[in-house]
């Protein structure tokens, strides 16, 4: 007869079990960072006027965008090869200064090119100090988000939280201050001072704990980089795919439908994000928990595909009967127009939880080419189906189209599992070890 003593000791295993540790901590980094994220913008709107916050938003928009393609895949290379690297040092200090260099150059480019691309964000090149400190937030946010992954790599994904709550909290305060002397440059500039503390913090107390006799230093290690490079130039064609919809959607919006369908659509999906942080954040710590152990994938891969279905459904369910109260926060026009286009989104979230698993498989094994291709057709299909689709359906197109997606990816998963899973033929499926 099972006991209760028994049955505790079990769910106490399965709590501090590296997997589940590590996916609880990164999608609680993503509710803390969100909600302190809502209340940094409710702060910034009573200090400075929605033409100075628009501009920021752009600003900041820049900041991203520049970091994401920095990064080169090198990512998710960390996560993938720092658990095995025979010098972890040299991995991360090379990842780190070639992210960087990417940063300047991208940094120059965008800069250079601002009355094509940008020419709102002119003030970047009238302004010198703007100027350097739009780089260096660009560099501190790259650098930050390598770093993370680091601790996802190392198993330590309590850093990562602890890393992004010392930023969402820092920025908070630091645009008050800065409201009458810069502007809107005010919040950009509270960014990049709150991303340097806690990148600081984090090199001096959480660094040492994830990784022993960790040294920082410009370092380009590139024999180790070239081993991973394939692997990283797929993930960098995966994330620059993966996130493309993200900058591309609401400029499409705007320009096929009205800006304030676009507002909708924008509340809708933010809160749908919550959702899909569940699964992003179990497929995370599997490609971390599976390069640690390529000859558990299998039971792994079972266990988090169970943990993401097991939080994601009641959350679902939850979704679904408090969505129109949600967006009834940001007022009954939100309410009126973005609830069925947050009902399919959510919908998406289901098949969207059996294909990241998926893809971190291909991302252990090594099936790089397969990941670049599956996400590269993943946002054709979206980006070029919302074009043909929303002036005719609007934006609960959006929702159709990546239900649809989602599911027939979900197919091809099931078709492809076992065989995904499967052991490796040979030792090592990957590039030598760094």
């Amino acid at each position: 007869m099972v006991s209760i003593g028994m049955v505790t000791a079990r769910i106490r295993q399965q709590i501090w079990d590296p997997l589940y540790r590590n996916s609880f901590f990164l999608m609680a980094d993503t509710v803390v960072a969100s909600g302190l994220g809502f209340f940094f913008w409710m702060v910034v709107a009573r200090f400075y006027s929605e033409a100075e916050v628009g501009l920021a938003v752009a600003l900041l928009s820049s900041v991203l965008l520049i970091g994401l393609f920095s990064r080169l895949g090198l990512d998710y290379a960390l996560i993938r090869f720092l658990p095995k690297a025979e010098r972890p040092a040299d991995l991360m200090n090379s990842s780190f200064t070639v992210s960087g260099l990417a940063v300047i150059i991208l940094s120059a480019i965008f800069l250079a090119g601002l009355d094509l691309w940008a020419p709102t964000l002119r003030l970047l090149r009238e302004n010198a100090f703007f100027a350097i400190v739009f780089a260096i937030t660009a560099l501190l946010f790259s650098t930050s988000c390598l770093l993370n992954c680091v601790f996802i790599g190392k198993r330590r994904a309590e850093f990562v939280m602890s890393n992004d709550v010392i930023l969402s909290l820092l920025k908070i305060p630091i645009p008050i201050l800065l409201a009458a002397s810069l502007h809107a440059f005010g919040i950009v500039a509270s960014w990049g001072i709150a991303a340097a503390v806690a990148l600081t913090v984090s090199l001096l107390l959480f660094i040492p704990r994830a990784q022993d006799r960790y040294q920082p230093a410009v370092r380009l290690d590139v024999a180790g980089l070239k081993g991973i490079w394939s692997f990283s130039a797929a993930y960098y064609l995966f994330s620059l795919f993966s996130m493309s919809p993200n900058f591309i959607l609401p400029i499409m919006i705007v320009n096929l439908v009205s800006a304030e369908q676009n507002a909708y659509f924008y509340v809708a999906w933010a809160i749908a994000s919550l959702l899909y942080a569940i699964p992003g954040a179990v497929s995370g710590s599997l490609l971390a928990e599976g390069s640690h152990f390529e000859d558990e994938l299998a039971p792994k891969a079972s266990s988090a595909l169970r943990l993401s279905f097991i939080i994601l459904v009641p959350a679902l369910i939850i979704l679904f009967l408090a969505g129109r109260w949600l967006l009834m926060l940001f007022g009954a026009s939100y309410a009126t127009n973005g609830l069925d286009l947050l009902w399919w989104l959510a919908l998406s979230s289901l098949p969207l939880a059996a294909n990241r698993v998926y893809l971190s498989i291909l991302g252990v094994r090594y099936r790089v080419k397969e990941l670049a291709v599956i996400s590269g057709i993943t946002a054709l299909v979206l980006l070029w189906g919302s074009y043909l689709l929303l002036p005719a359906f609007g934006i609960v197109s959006i929702g159709y189209l990546l239900v649809g997606t989602e599911a027939a990816k979900g197919i091809y998963t099931v078709y492809r599992y076992k065989r995904a899973v499967a052991p490796a033929t040979s030792p090592t499926s990957g590039p030598p070890l760094v």
